[in-house]
């Protein structure tokens, strides 16, 4: 029935709307048979996609996949197949011939796009309602798919490879290929490109960083990424993203957009639009080519991005930016004196730079430019104490930002130089919303489809919507229920009402720290307790997180690792209740003006290997962390140190770990093993790795992410860091005297540090950081080492019990 009520609405629909055509719908395309102008095929089982000729302009279609429904008033495409070379209505088919072959004849006799497939039995064409259009035989073997071949658009579970590329549409009316790409690099990076008609330029990641500090890896060689259905985009090279709504739910879409950006599409079933969940950059000028040549990007808090021509320039097409702007003058190569410049503040054009100065004053920067006929400008930047001068060949990749202090000097005619008083002319583009009519050989047939059954589809649209509302409701209902009936786990654990934690942080009102999802609050409970409020602001996304903290350190209790005193779970509200820790995080002290002495960053060492340890050797379950950092070691009155955040933390039988049961990559780029890299079997030598490298911050001060060190220089990167202690400690070695080593020691502490503790830590840091993990120490051994005790059998024990139960389960 429901298979029926699709089939019926969206024939009324297709009536009503004559962007589509349909008089016949399939499921299934049988060997021998074709679709034609008129024929749609219909997903199964749901009727979620539909596929057919779709009308890309005035007789112009384009075989295509679309949602069947439309939303804000047009269907939305989400694959397909001639993009560039639009097909006419008369005598136009798609056809599944005999020998396996699909194939798309224009008029009968060109054919203009194949699968080039063959097969011995039969076979059949499917759309699925996962968007994938299927060509099975009859063994059922996968012949063809569209999957492997994105256009614009990647659907969730579909593999993003090394073969595959998203391009951009030529604009939102213009479905041919445009001038942005999404694509796996020789270096296996996932970039994205501007591949204009005369420049190509990558930029993202962004070209003046390092690929390691942009939070990538080259070290693979499986180039494939995913959209999973829960809204978490997961890539081989480690660039991993949440989007904003993240959950099980709404239907969704990675999009190359016509813009350069790249964006994931979540669709508002109640209000029928699809809302913009994640995006590259935010920065949308940015982007290489946007406005084209000899032109400038500004981000314009209204409309968002705006182009406008150079001084002296006027724009070569009024609907598209992307030919940019040209000349309105001409420059005489033989006399210099003829020329001049015009200033630009906080104006920069990103590469092109055909030379280079440093350290130059401005006089010799503006000669430098007039002795060459192809220079027209420069960019002159105050950089590392003095200034520098850049001649451009090219004016391309403009952007103004207050945020970039420096000047550009762009060259005009000497005797038109005052005609320029504005810094930039504004030109609005002439854009148009309707779809562009090409020129085609053939007149399409004239369309005696009659407009009717409008009242009933709209009859059938309100039903399903309250099916749909219905059935949302049942599933948040028995959702919060699931999650809302914990039984209390320990004497010291329960569950608090959200107007308890209201009323103890006075309304939220004292931030004590932040995460990349949630938010830390002082409270004070009515028992007079001070706790720790932990706020998850996207209860939706965050309900992973919010599971795995309860499960894992409520089942937990050492003095190493942070209490959890209660949580709550009422309505979309979800905190978690610690206590309080007075010096907060080791981040904060190591990086602060409140330096720890020696003494205290020993104590600390030592007292996070005693809280893994616990966690890795003293249970009958393992418990990996799986986020060891110094941000996760939480500092009591006495600096007592507590490992805290089970957010991405894994309860294992100690029987063995499945590495397929860790669904994505975890932790923080910098203290990441090597075996996530190489999609190694993960087991507690992960965090011995990510300890390696918070002791090595310990001794350094030195950050291996990309924020500061604790004397206000450049963080390292983590295998650079391990490198340069190594090659300290073998230095050291090799002299017999610790001087080497001491080099490594952080500043801060004005040599106000023992050598012999300084070198044990050195030697246990660079076992934990082994690039195999069996010539790694277990954090008992590391105890062991930092006691200086010989290595005992630790017995087995069970963590302290408490029984966690749920309902339903």
């Amino acid at each position: 029935m429901a298979s029926f009520l699709h089939l019926f609405l969206f024939s009324s629909l297709t009536i009503i709307f004559p962007s589509l055509i349909s008089s016949k719908s399939f499921t299934t395309l049988t060997q021998g048979s074709s679709l034609t102008i008129q024929d749609t095929l219909i997903s199964k089982p749901g009727s979620i996609f539909t596929a057919g000729f779709f009308q890309a302009g005035e007789n112009a279609y384009i075989f295509s996949i679309w949602y069947t429904d439309q939303y804000e008033g047009s269907y939305t495409t989400v694959w397909m197949a001639n993009r560039d070379e639009p097909v006419n209505a008369k005598e136009t088919a798609l056809f599944l011939r005999n020998s396996g072959d699909l194939l798309l004849i224009d008029a009968g006799q060109v054919t203009v796009w194949t699968s080039n497939t063959v097969s011995n039995s039969s076979v059949q064409l499917e759309l699925h309602d996962t968007g994938n259009l299927v060509l099975t035989n009859s063994d059922g073997q996968n012949l063809w798919q569209s999957f492997d071949f994105p256009t614009n658009t990647l659907l969730p579970h579909q593999e993003f490879t090394k073969n595959s590329i998203l391009v951009s549409s030529r604009s939102k009316t213009n479905h041919s290929s445009g001038f942005y790409k999404l694509y796996f690099d020789g270096d296996s990076i996932i970039h994205l490109r501007y591949e204009g008609p005369n420049i190509t330029s990558v930029y993202w990641p962004n070209t003046w960083i390092t690929l390691w500090s942009a939070g990538r890896s080259t070290f693979n060689d499986s180039k494939i990424a995913v959209l999973d259905s829960s809204g978490y985009f997961q890539s081989s090279d480690l660039f991993t993203f949440m989007t904003t709504d993240y959950g099980f739910g709404p239907q969704r879409r990675m999009v190359m957009d016509v813009d350069g950006d790249l964006r994931v599409y979540s669709l508002d079933t109640h209000s029928k639009t699809w809302q913009i969940t994640w995006q590259h950059t935010s920065e949308p000028c940015r982007i290489h080519g946007i406005c084209g040549e000899n032109s400038v990007c500004v981000n314009d808090p209204e409309i968002g991005r705006k182009c406008t021509c150079l001084p002296g320039y006027k724009i070569k097409n009024a609907t598209d930016w992307s030919y940019g702007c040209e000349p309105d003058f001409q420059l005489s190569c033989t006399n210099a004196s003829a020329s001049g410049f015009i200033q630009l503040p906080h104006v920069e054009f990103y590469g092109f730079d055909f030379l280079y100065f440093a350290n130059y004053t401005f006089e010799s920067c503006k000669a430098a430019c007039l002795k060459y006929c192809h220079c027209k400008g420069f960019q002159f930047r105050f950089l590392s104490g003095y200034y520098n001068c850049y001649l451009k060949y090219t004016l391309f990749n403009g952007y103004r930002s207050l945020n970039f202090p420096d000047p550009m000097f762009i060259r005009l005619p000497s005797d038109n130089l005052t005609k320029y008083p504005n810094p930039a002319q504004d030109v609005i583009l002439q854009c148009t919303n309707q779809v562009a009519p090409l020129e085609r050989i053939y007149q399409r047939k004239k369309d005696g489809s009659v407009r009717t059954f409008l009242l009933c589809t709209l009859a059938i649209g309100a039903f399903q919507i309250m099916c749909l509302l219905s059935y949302m409701f049942a599933t948040r209902k028995r959702s919060s229920r699931a999650v809302h009936d914990y039984q209390q786990i320990s004497p010291g654990f329960r569950e608090f009402s959200y107007a308890e934690l209201k009323k103890a942080s006075k309304c939220f009102s004292e931030e004590i720290g932040r995460g990349g999802d949630s938010v830390v609050y002082k409270g004070v409970l009515s028992d007079d307790r001070v706790v720790a409020i932990k706020y998850l602001e996207k209860a939706n996304q965050c309900e992973a997180t919010f599971l795995a903290e309860i499960t894992a350190i409520g089942r937990l209790n050492h003095m190493n690792l942070m209490e959890i005193w209660g949580y709550c779970a009422e309505g979309d509200h979800r905190l978690l209740v610690y206590q309080y820790m007075e010096n907060g995080s080791l981040a904060k002290k190591l990086y602060s003006d409140h330096k720890l002495d020696w003494n205290k960053r020993y104590e600390i060492a030592l007292g996070t290997a005693k809280g893994l340890a616990y966690l890795h050797e003293e249970c009958l379950e393992w418990v990996l962390h799986c986020d060891v950092k110094p941000e996760n070691i939480l500092l009591d009155s006495s600096y007592h140190p507590k490992v805290a955040d089970f957010g991405l933390s894994k309860i294992l039988k100690r029987s063995g770990v499945d590495h397929s049961r860790f669904s994505r990559i975890r932790g923080t780029r910098g203290y990441m093993a090597p075996e996530w890299l190489f999609n190694l079997p993960i087991t507690s030598k992960v965090d011995v790795y990510s300890y390696g490298i918070v002791i090595l911050e310990l001794i350094t001060g030195k950050s291996p992410t990309g924020g500061y060190s604790s004397d206000g220089s450049i963080a390292v990167e983590a295998k650079s860091l391990v490198n340069w202690v190594r090659e300290k400690m073998q230095e050291s070695d090799g002299r017999s005297s610790p001087t080497p080593l001491k080099e490594t020691v952080d500043p801060s502490l004005n040599g106000e540090f023992d050598i012999e503790s300084t070198e044990i830590l050195a030697r246990v840091a660079l076992k934990c950081t082994e690039e195999d993990k069996d010539a790694r120490p277990t954090m008992r051994q590391v105890v062991n080492m930092l006691l200086d005790q010989p290595n005992d059998q630790v017995g087995l024990r069970k963590c302290s019990s408490v029984n966690f139960k749920r309902d339903n389960q």
